[in-house]
């Protein structure tokens, strides 16, 4: 799984919610990175009347020009990605169509999910419900509402893309 954003938009910050359960107001971004950061978790999986483990490799990837194509390798083959933009910055909404248009063009088969977070942060909020829906609904696949700093909804993502991949592999 990738997580796809534009830089500062809170992607490592829900990575790390989602890996560690763990919130850190300061840590280094990304692209102190060399690019990308890679975590592991392993869930378990409603399949039919079991549950399955499913080892999540999470691949946060930069918002970096000198970065772009590199991003090319490390998103083929890729089964899903979460795509995340920060509800406080207009602009990064923008990039959830790029991030899945370049996501689409390179493995057209790739779930995807849409995370509209730092949703704690009302009082800056520069989106509105009604600017989210149209957007969503253009990229056509399901998306949340999250707060990385509370953890509201972020284990649901990837709840819900670990059930599509698991539902995808069947077919």
């Amino acid at each position: 799984m990738h997580l796809l954003g534009d830089f500062s938009d809170g992607k490592n910050s829900f990575g790390r919610r989602f890996i560690c359960d763990h919130f850190e107001d300061r840590h280094p971004n990304t692209n102190g990175t060399n690019g990308f950061r890679v975590s592991r978790k392993v869930v378990a999986v409603p399949k039919d009347d079991t549950m399955i483990e499913l080892t999540i490799m999470l691949w946060d990837l930069a918002d970096s020009k000198g970065f772009e194509s590199a991003r090319v390798s490390y998103l083929r083959g890729t089964a899903g990605a979460a795509a995340v933009c920060d509800i406080t910055r207009p602009s990064t909404i923008d990039g959830l169509y790029n991030y899945s248009r370049d996501l689409r063009a390179i493995n057209p088969g790739t779930q995807l999910i849409l995370a509209f977070n730092k949703t704690d942060l009302a009082d800056q909020c520069a989106v509105t419900d009604m600017q989210i829906e149209p957007v969503a609904l253009g990229i056509k696949p399901p998306y949340y509402l999250t707060r990385a700093r509370t953890g509201e909804n972020v284990d649901d993502v990837f709840r819900h893309l670990s059930q599509l991949l698991v539902t995808n592999a069947e077919a």
